[in-house]
């Protein structure tokens, strides 16, 4: 394939954010037409916003005088990391242009919290902000969930990123272009995907949600976003039903969606023979029972309250969606260590969830299992597998480079946030949220109960960059500071 020219790639890149800007526009107009039946003057925040975005885009489509050239592997990296920071960008404009006027700082936050579907929040007072701004902020979580799993399922195995090249499909193994076909991949996840988000509605509205706070929360469930339409997120509902449906579709959101592709296909035995999906499940169960049973040992709670409460925190956490039922601070320090590793732990892989995902802690497992056995047994020779196909050496080492550089990026944001004034439980735990994508943090400011709006402009951008570097993995941002990057 012959090498695309500098101007080539960023026509490219040009293209799909303009094309990009274009659809954020459209999806504008839906939160102005929710403040315009309310009546509320908020809906000339979406108008100018949506009128800049429409602008921009076309302007950049119509500037692009050549047709996009084919994709190579530093064309990609280009097209993931700055579409991402462009609509980004855009799409906080009406959080900066209506009556909610957030600073940039907050107005950036709020927006990359939630296209990572991170859940962080710096708003407060929910119950009386306007309709629009609320369905907006689901909406960017909505619309950053479908984003995150086709960068998964296509451009983080392209740019063999963290191991992800395990997961190229067979007919681009050989190929130096991006995904064929990416079309039909497309089309059959937005069905799935927008499937599962239009039954979580009907099931929460069957709970007693109202049509708005139904499509929010099942916008952010599926999404496994996080954010909410009250201050004390789900808990203020006091609905156990509506919990236990949201623990459905949360999990559900954490698996590979190409699975369910699989499951309408024909072929449901595909989803539990992934083995991936065993041990988030096995996990999950586990964590939710042993925090039951601390519940009741510890705080004498009710047997099956504290079973709801302790499976819906896990599973909000683990998959990093955010929501809380209550403050789990209060649970006691061993409660706080189990949340604490579950937040980086993830979900699946092709799915929505952050954290270091699940297949990563299996080839880890696998590799050092076969290096023990290899020290008790030398002249033996094993080859790691996974999914029942062998895995080389460059999958273990760009497995162990990803894990490597999650620690080390959580030490790197951990010490930029105590030194910009933050106490040692809100650092660590803010980068952990914030490279894992889950929400809130622990300690009294950004803990269950609380929110970032305390926390300063600097911390702020820093958290901003954090969600944003976690959610494409680190290296997709990092290769474009390399200089090698940058030669011809």
């Amino acid at each position: 394939m012959a090498v695309p020219s500098r101007e080539a790639r960023f026509t490219t890149v040009l293209i799909a954010i303009g094309w990009l800007l274009i659809v954020l526009a459209l999806s504008m107009l839906l939160p102005m037409t929710a403040d315009l039946f309310d009546d509320h003057p908020n809906w000339w925040g979406f108008l100018g916003s949506s009128a800049i975005s429409l602008f921009v885009g076309v302007l950049l489509l119509l500037s692009c005088r050549r047709e996009a050239g084919p994709v190579d592997v530093r064309t990609a990296f280009l097209l993931t990391t700055l579409t991402w920071v462009a609509v980004t960008v855009f799409a906080s404009l009406p959080f900066q242009l209506g009556t909610v006027g957030l600073r940039p700082a907050d107005a950036i936050f709020e927006t990359v919290s939630g296209l990572t579907t991170t859940g962080s929040t710096v708003m407060s007072g929910l119950e009386e902000m306007p309709r629009g701004i609320l369905l907006w902020r689901s909406i960017l979580q909505l619309q950053g969930g479908i984003g995150i799993i086709l960068v998964a399922l296509i451009m983080l195995p392209f740019l063999r990123v963290g191991g992800m090249q395990l997961f190229r499909r067979e007919s681009s193994d050989r190929s130096e272009k991006l995904l064929p076909h990416t079309g039909s991949i497309v089309s059959r996840l937005l069905t799935v995907y927008l499937g599962m988000a239009v039954l979580c509605v009907l099931a929460l509205r069957a709970c007693g949600f109202s049509l708005f706070d139904a499509v929010n929360h099942s916008f952010t469930g599926v999404s496994t976003g996080g954010f909410g339409t009250r201050d004390s997120s789900i808990g203020a509902f006091e609905n156990p039903a509506a919990e236990w449906v949201l623990i459905c579709f949360m999990f559900l959101g954490a698996l590979p969606f190409m699975r369910y592709v699989a499951v309408l296909q024909g072929r449901p035995d595909m989803l539990w023979r992934d083995t991936q999906i065993r041990l988030f499940a096995t996990i999950c169960v586990c964590a939710s029972l042993g925090l039951a049973f601390w519940l009741v040992a510890a705080h004498e709670r009710a047997p099956l309250d504290a079973l709801r409460a302790a499976t819906f925190n896990t599973v909000a956490v683990i998959t990093g969606t955010g929501f809380a039922s209550e403050d789990y601070q209060l649970w006691g320090a061993p409660a706080i260590a189990v949340f604490l590793a579950l937040m980086i732990m993830g979900g699946c892989t092709g799915s929505t969830t952050g954290g270091i995902k699940m297949f990563r802690f299996e080839i880890l497992w696998t590799a050092s299992t076969l290096y023990v056995q290899s020290l008790i047994l030398p002249s033996r020779v094993a080859r790691p597998h996974y999914g029942g196909r062998p895995i080389d050496n460059e999958i273990i080492f760009a497995v162990l480079s990803f894990v490597f550089f999650f620690i080390g990026m959580w030490g790197v944001f951990t010490v930029l946030l105590a030194a910009l004034g933050l106490d040692l439980v809100t650092a660590i735990s803010g980068a952990a949220t914030a490279i894992a994508n889950v929400g809130p943090g622990l300690g009294g400011i950004i803990g269950p109960s609380g929110n970032f709006s305390p926390l300063s402009d600097p911390v702020k951008w820093v958290l901003s960059l954090a969600m944003l570097m976690g959610r494409l993995e680190f290296f997709t941002v990092i290769a474009l500071l390399h200089p090698a990057f940058w030669r011809r």
